[in-house]
């Protein structure tokens, strides 16, 4: 890190919630948000905030042809810019990726390609990934940079690493940063019950569908989830600071295997050697892991943090056991619960491990990887 940057807002939509009162309230509870609907699980957002969605889509007639992905990185930005009292004349830059991007819209464009032999005149625009930052920035009336860019479930990890490149650079002074994904699709889901790493049906059955950062588990059991979180980065400290980055790690690694890591996660190894740094590893509080529920990668994260702590391993914890795998929004929104956990100086356990529950939080690591070995290590302190 050339200098601190802060976090000063941060705004997020996902099973948990919207507003900070209520996803704080999800996360002391034991409930997870999971339901069973056709033939596989799911982690849907709440009524009241579907019907939000809706409301913004009704808003404006060019945003009835948008796909979720873009509603939710509207409603989650407006209301970011909001908590950190930034205008459009602030001239911010925008990065907000997508692992899947456009996907209902996508697989709709392409029934009816096959059915009619012809596509629709939006179905170009409306499903490139370029297409979230631009309505979002259409939307806020920004005159900044706007990049998208899809890096598997990193994605939203890799735009706040963007944001602090060009805050570092001079470039920028505050960037929005963030990630959003709509994956409750039949063929999305069909897509990861083929690499037989999703939750089977009878899991419903059980107290903890999804058994994330639990080694013994015996079957995979990542659950998909839709939602999509927002954060302002700015240069130095003030005093709407919630936390500070003060250390980051990025790494990819040579593939074993065309979907999974390798079995000590090298690049995870990597971007948390980086990450820490400046800092002895025995302070760092909590690990927020990636760990999505599946046997292999839940090991191989596990497998990467006993060779960067050996004898002395921080607190772990995650929301994917809570609130299923968003994906490219994913690692945000780990970034948000690191936050709420440093605020409210409160751990968020996991109901069927046995973590000591550390006394103070000052220093939170978060991670997030994807499909291709591209792990992210992001260091916040309050």
């Amino acid at each position: 890190m050339l200098k601190p940057i802060s976090i000063t807002a941060i705004s997020s939509i996902s099973p948990l919630g919207y507003t900070t009162e209520d996803i704080w309230g999800n996360y002391k509870s034991d409930q997870h948000f999971f339901t069973k609907k056709d033939d596989h699980l799911i982690a849907e957002l709440p009524s009241e905030l579907k019907l939000e969605v809706e409301s913004l889509r009704q808003s404006n007639s060019k945003y009835k042809t948008l796909d979720d992905t873009v509603l939710y990185a509207i409603l989650t930005s407006r209301q970011a810019i909001k908590n950190a009292n930034w205008t459009s004349s602030d001239n911010f830059g925008i990065n907000i990726g997508s692992s899947r991007g456009a996907t209902a819209l996508f697989e709709n464009f392409h029934k009816q390609f096959l059915e009619q032999h012809n596509a629709a005149t939006l179905s170009s625009p409306t499903t490139t990934l370029g297409n979230i930052s631009s309505w979002v920035a259409h939307d806020l009336k920004t005159k900044g940079p706007e990049i998208s860019h899809s890096i598997t479930c990193s994605t939203a990890l890799h735009a706040l690493l963007n944001g602090i490149a060009w805050i570092n650079s001079g470039m920028s002074d505050k960037f929005l940063v963030g990630g959003s994904e709509a994956p409750l699709t039949p063929f999305t889901i069909a897509q990861m019950k083929a690499l037989k790493i999703y939750a089977k049906t009878h899991r419903i059955q059980d107290t903890f569908p999804c058994q994330a950062l639990n080694l013994n588990k015996r079957e995979n059991s990542m659950i998909l989830a839709e939602g999509a979180a927002m954060a302002c980065l700015e240069k130095d400290t003030s005093e709407n600071t919630l936390a500070q980055i003060i250390g980051f790690g990025y790494a990819t690694e040579i593939l074993e295997h065309n979907a999974s890591l390798s079995k000590n996660a090298i690049c995870f190894q990597r971007s948390m050697e980086m990450a820490i740094s400046n800092l002895n590893p025995n302070d760092i509080d909590v690990i927020v892991t990636h760990t999505p529920g599946t046997i292999k990668g839940d090991q191989a994260e596990i497998n990467a943090i006993n060779a960067i702590f050996c004898n002395k391993i921080p607190t772990l914890t995650t929301n994917k056991w809570k609130a299923g795998h968003s994906l490219g929004a994913s690692g945000l929104l780990s970034i948000e619960m690191a936050i709420m956990m440093l605020k409210n100086q409160e751990f968020i356990s996991i109901p069927y491990l046995n973590n000591e529950i550390p006394k103070h939080l000052k220093n939170i690591l978060v991670n997030a990887v994807g499909f291709g070995g591209n792990a992210v290590s992001v260091l916040l302190s309050k």
